[in-house]
């Protein structure tokens, strides 16, 4: 038997129970079809006593449409004996919203196992509800961007990854950077650079179908899937549409922001059977991107994947390199043209591996920036420069300048004034025998910063040259702005001087506007007779170069500087 109490004990028994708890009590006469809710249920869904008749079907109109099966089941589970109601439902508002509910209620039967009333309590959980969906949501997306975070989107990656075994289809995964992010966000403060993802989140989104998944990484990396493509050459038509929308300034209030973006596509199956080496071809591919300048795609091949292997090696070794002495300081002369007289040398690292031999510093020069590397280095070139340099003067030899590059990372990161002099005083090299070379795209990164540090180390005697010109951001605002005592044309200008016209009239042009602002000019890169006439007739003031001699370890230099 179900009881053992009468009906009517029963039914007493039930809402004695209900009397002592705490919620809004329903009862349900399952005679006459009737289930009565009081009247602050009701009034909290917003609606008078009376828009609700006491019926099944008025509270089950009520019922969100994904929630009716499950509370009928529960309901008919426990009138047939199997199970306690209990039970979490939505109900609409007047308003149109939902609240979530939770109910528990118990049946009576007549000696007959016949239902007669069924009676409980119901409960408002909407906040608990609303704070669950809030936990998971922040738990898999990202609060800034309200994208999907790096862990749902690894998820769908592996639901794209079934299904397309089983359907033998191909999708793509992109990894996107946003080019000059940093520059912005370090002008104009973390604020606007939160906008600015936000809107490049939002026009990423608006870009995709309803099936693919763009999510926020971190920083300003983002992930996108492309699942169920018909063909890989969709992927590029995707990739374009990307890079023809970023073309567009962001509008982040009164600012235009002008953001590209690098991207790196990986295919499955062709690039990768597993969600971890999906996610890195492609980051790979978008490094690529990054090495050709930004605002481009590139799609992943192995040639890209044995390209990083061999820079994560390079890096391994040239961690090791400093501590093995395994670098060394070469100094290459720089000469007046007209005169051929030694006025100066410049340091530049190399570096002799043991077992795999001279490493250009084209190769390890881009991994030491890349990895950080390039602070320590540096601060080891700028020692050992000052020192050598020092003993030189203190050897009797005639006062040189010495010449020395600074990356955009030495230079952004640290005090560059303290660090100059104090690395000065250490030495005892007098302020005006050093010469800093800063590249146009270092000072790109933050004019404001450069311009108060090149002032600041000026006022105390060092000197300044911006390297490279004409291959970066070139700009006569920077050369007015900026106090530099010299330019130095870059080789690739100078090596093909003498047979194309368009380097020669950029050197020229390079030569007039330097003379024009007092500057002298240094060219760099000259191997050949030739280049160094044309360069003599047009002013150039001096060269570095084969021409005269290759980069010297410190012995050799030392007696080109007593025989001069």
């Amino acid at each position: 038997m179900r009881n053992v109490l009468s009906p009517q004990q029963e039914q007493d028994r039930l809402r004695f129970e209900l009397a002592a708890s705490t919620g809004d009590v329903w009862e349900a006469d399952l005679t006459i079809g009737r289930l009565k809710l009081p009247r602050q249920f009701k009034e909290r869904l917003g609606y008078d006593p009376e828009e609700i008749e006491d019926t099944p079907q008025s509270w089950a109109r009520l019922l969100h449409p994904d929630d009716r099966e499950p509370v009928c089941r529960a309901w008919l589970d426990h009138l047939k004996g199997r199970a306690p109601y209990n039970v979490d439902f939505r109900k609409r508002s007047k308003s149109g919203s939902y609240r979530w509910f939770h109910a528990r209620g118990q049946a009576a039967w007549d000696d007959s196992g016949r239902a007669t009333i069924m009676a409980g309590v119901v409960h408002d959980i909407t906040p608990y509800r609303e704070a669950e969906a809030r936990i998971d949501f922040l738990a898999n997306h990202d609060e800034l961007t309200k994208l999907p975070n790096r862990t749902l989107i690894r998820d769908r990656i592996s639901q794209a990854l079934a299904q397309a075994r089983r359907n033998d289809a191909q999708f793509a995964v992109m990894f996107l950077d946003l080019d000059r992010f940093k520059v912005i966000n370090d002008a104009y403060g973390h604020p606007t650079g939160d906008a600015l993802l936000v809107e490049a989140a939002c026009r990423l989104r608006r870009l995709m179908r309803e099936e693919d998944t763009v999510a926020r990484l971190g920083g300003d990396e983002f992930l996108v899937l492309l699942p169920n493509l018909r063909r890989s050459a969709d992927a590029y038509v995707v990739a374009q549409k990307i890079l023809d929308a970023f073309e567009r300034p962001l509008a982040l209030g009164a600012l235009q922001a002008h953001v590209n973006t690098s991207i790196g596509v990986a295919l499955y199956p062709r690039d990768g059977h597993d969600v971890d080496t999906l996610i890195r071809n492609a980051d790979v591919a978008m490094y690529r991107s990054k090495e050709l300048g930004g605002g481009v795609y590139q799609f992943f091949n192995s040639e890209m994947s044995r390209q990083t292997q061999r820079r994560v090696q390079l890096e391994t070794h040239l961690r090791l390199a400093l501590g093995r002495n395994e670098l060394e300081i070469r100094y290459q002369p720089k000469v007046d043209i007209a005169s051929g007289q030694l006025t100066g040398c410049e340091a530049l690292t190399s570096w002799l591996h043991p077992a795999i031999g001279a490493v250009p510093p084209s190769q390890f020069i881009p991994v030491a920036e890349e990895s950080g590397l390039i602070v320590p280095i540096g601060d080891w070139v700028l020692q050992t420069a000052c020192a050598q340099n020092k003993a030189w003067l203190d050897a009797g030899l005639r006062p040189i300048a010495m010449a020395v590059n600074v990356s955009a990372r030495q230079f952004l990161r640290q005090d560059v004034v303290a660090w100059v002099m104090d690395t000065l005083r250490a030495t005892g090299l007098p302020p005006r025998l050093l010469e800093l070379e800063l590249t146009e795209s270092l000072i790109a990164e933050d004019p404001d910063k450069v311009a108060a540090t090149i002032r600041a180390l000026r006022a105390e005697g060092v000197r300044f040259a911006i390297d490279d010109f004409g291959t970066g951001y070139s700009s006569l605002g920077y050369l007015k702005r900026f106090p530099v005592d010299s330019l130095k044309i870059d080789q690739s200008f100078v090596k093909n001087v003498g047979t194309e016209p368009d380097d020669e009239a950029i050197s020229l042009a390079v030569i007039s506007l330097a003379h024009s602002l007092r500057l002298k000019v240094i060219a760099e890169g000259v191997e050949s007779e030739v280049q160094r006439d044309f360069l003599l007739k047009h002013g150039c003031d001096e060269i570095q170069g084969y021409f005269f001699s290759r980069p010297l370890v410190a012995r050799e230099f030392e007696e080109i500087l007593r025989a001069a």
